[in-house]
């Protein structure tokens, strides 16, 4: 025995002027639901577009509602049965197209093209008549069928058959043409607009493939008919065929193609399969463009009211205000601080001005208000090298801090990608100087973030920087473990100190060039703050460009260079660390600078 179809499917649409379509909403989900209807109704002031399944009773039930409204009186559904119900869920929605066309001046409900009847269309093909089938539906329908000799328009979306339109051959506005689609909705907007556009013999087919179907059967067509529900394709006996759609493309798929091992439900198809690499090709171009926007403008080079926070330590404990902030931030003068209180730029927490005099208590927070902050430009030419759930690895370039601090807020790494992955916000892992280009390693998240950051304190992490030093070396390999200061001087450099931190550099000579400089390939063994800079000036070979480190001693005037300033010669070329969800040593490198070819 047959085993019964329960479930009737109508589709229709009608344009004529409508009104009250809030209410008329409301009154027909209502209906809708009460009925136990699944589909989609949509509503507008041009008419009414469906796609509507349930039992027959409660779909006659709704289409005589339909039907009492004025202008829609002789709505006629096509109707077809399936074993099981199509739709998910009961929507009515208020559009201003009930179908999107976005072509002003196009009213069916005013104006349509002649409708040829599909046998009458049968009937011209049967005889060999001269004409012109245009297929007006989107790429991936006319994919799983179109009528014999039909010629497609050849869009992705309704929206963009003026412009197909518009390619046209000349020649066409004199021949005999049939547009036609799914149910033929979009001819009631395309045939006219051909009309519109000096076309001259333009016929629409009535009730679309669907009804020709209905009445014709297969005669003049290959394949069958998608439609916009669960069962994708229909035959052209108008029933179920076993195509489906692709979840992630939308494409429609054959068996054939859904026996493809590429085919994954939910997941890929032929038309959208990407091989792991291509995967991370994707993410790394996209993540690169969200950094690129996140930093076009440079967010730091617009103006905006800076608040910059700061809490009084146990030794200012008792202090007056004024001196305890000169004793936290001694890089900026006393008397610019007394200018800032007389401007009510300090405040409490909560945005009181407060005077220089005021004795402050350990664990106080107060704010240093800069308005119309200005900062610095920055390069933010970011690559990024490697991307995946745990990890984003970067080329850093320079001039480019990595946190906020001194003379930069916005115009930092971290800001950076704080908007670009919002609402992720990437940990670094370890720090690059804002001069320094080269390997930079963050965490997705704080868990992965703590499965990392001890290869880096228990020195399991392999780092190999390259260098343009003044001078010749004497040998090909040296090293230095001279001992850096932990306290921070003048622009928060260090200086090689008896009392300060252990730390170990190797080097090997590269190459000695003839104006007298060298490339040097560094590999720090510890990680003190600019380590490989101070080792190297120590050992009698300044880094070219450095700044902060000049090679007559001391420190220099600037921290982080302008962007048009020549680069400090330092790279981080190379890390390797162990990824903390596959446990593979990754080997990961950023191309050599101009000055280190």
């Amino acid at each position: 025995m047959t085993k019964p179809k329960p479930i009737t499917n109508i589709s229709t649409y009608k344009f004529a002027p409508m009104t009250g379509l809030k209410e008329l909403r409301e009154r027909l989900l209502n209906l809708c639901k009460s009925l136990d209807l699944k589909g989609t109704i949509l509503l507008s002031t041009e008419g009414v577009n469906l796609f509507i399944a349930g039992p027959a009773e409660a779909v006659d039930t709704l289409v005589a509602e339909l039907r009492s409204l004025p202008g829609l009186e002789d709505l006629t559904p096509k109707v077809s049965l399936s074993e099981e119900q199509p739709f998910r869920r009961m929507l009515v929605r208020i559009k201003k197209e009930i179908i999107a066309f976005g072509v002003e001046g196009i009213d069916p409900s005013k104006y349509t093209s002649r409708h040829l009847p599909p046998q009458e269309l049968k009937k011209w093909l049967d005889e060999g008549r001269e004409v012109l089938l245009f297929d007006t539906r989107n790429d991936y329908e006319v994919k799983m069928g179109t009528f014999k000799g039909a010629v497609p328009a050849q869009v992705d979306h309704f929206r963009d058959f003026p412009a197909a339109v518009a390619k046209l051959p000349e020649e066409w506005k004199k021949k005999p043409i049939v547009t036609f689609c799914t149910g033929g909705i979009r001819c009631e907007k395309a045939a006219p607009f051909m009309e519109r556009e000096g076309f001259e013999q333009i016929w629409q087919l009535d009730g679309g493939i669907l009804k020709y179907f209905e009445e014709c059967g297969p005669a003049h067509y290959d394949g069958e008919c998608f439609v916009f529900d669960q069962r994708v394709g229909v035959d052209p006996g108008l029933e179920e065929t076993p195509s489906a759609q692709c979840f992630v493309c939308q494409t429609p798929l054959t068996g054939e193609e859904q026996a493809d091992e590429r085919y994954i439900p939910h997941k890929s198809c032929p038309y959208c399969f990407q091989t792991d690499e291509q995967q991370r090709e994707k993410r790394r171009a996209e993540t690169e463009s969200a950094i690129r926007h996140a930093a076009d403008p440079l967010p730091g080079c617009v103006p905006y009211d800076h608040v910059r926070p700061f809490h009084i330590p146990a030794a200012c404990d008792g202090m007056p205000l004024i001196d305890a902030i000169c004793h936290i931030l001694p890089h900026t003068q006393r008397e610019d601080w007394i200018q800032a209180f007389g401007e009510g730029r300090i405040t409490t927490k909560e945005g009181e001005p407060t005077p220089p005099t005021r004795g402050v208590r350990s664990g106080e927070h107060y704010l240093h208000l800069k308005p119309a902050s200005q900062e610095p430009a920055v390069n933010a030419d970011v690559k990024v090298l490697f991307e995946d759930e745990a990890l984003l690895v970067l080329h850093k370039p320079a001039p480019l801090p990595m946190h906020e601090g001194g003379r930069f807020c916005r115009n930092t790494l971290q800001y950076f990608l704080n908007i670009a992955l919002h609402p992720l916000m990437p940990r670094s892992i370890h720090r690059l100087d804002a001069n320094t280009t080269g390997v930079v390693v963050f965490a997705k998240t704080r868990h992965f973030a703590r499965l990392v950051q001890p290869q880096f304190e228990l020195g399991e992490i392999e780092k190999v920087y390259l260098a343009r030093v003044h001078g010749h070396s004497k040998e090909d390999a040296f090293a230095c473990d001279a001992p850096v200061s932990a306290e921070a001087g003048k622009l928060g450099g260090r200086e090689i100190s008896a009392d300060g931190q252990s730390a170990r550099t190797e080097f090997l000579t590269l190459r000695r060039d003839a104006d007298g400089t060298s490339l040097i390939e560094a590999r720090p063994l510890t990680g003190r703050t600019n380590q490989i800079r101070l080792h190297l000036r120590h050992l009698g070979h300044p880094i070219v460009g450095d700044a902060t480190y000049p090679a007559e001693g001391g420190y220099g005037e600037t921290q982080t260079l302008p962007v048009e300033a020549p680069p400090l010669c330092l790279h981080a070329w190379k890390l390797v660390l162990k990824h903390p969800l596959s446990g593979q040593m990754m080997d990961l490198e950023a191309a050599r600078p101009v000055w280190a070819i």
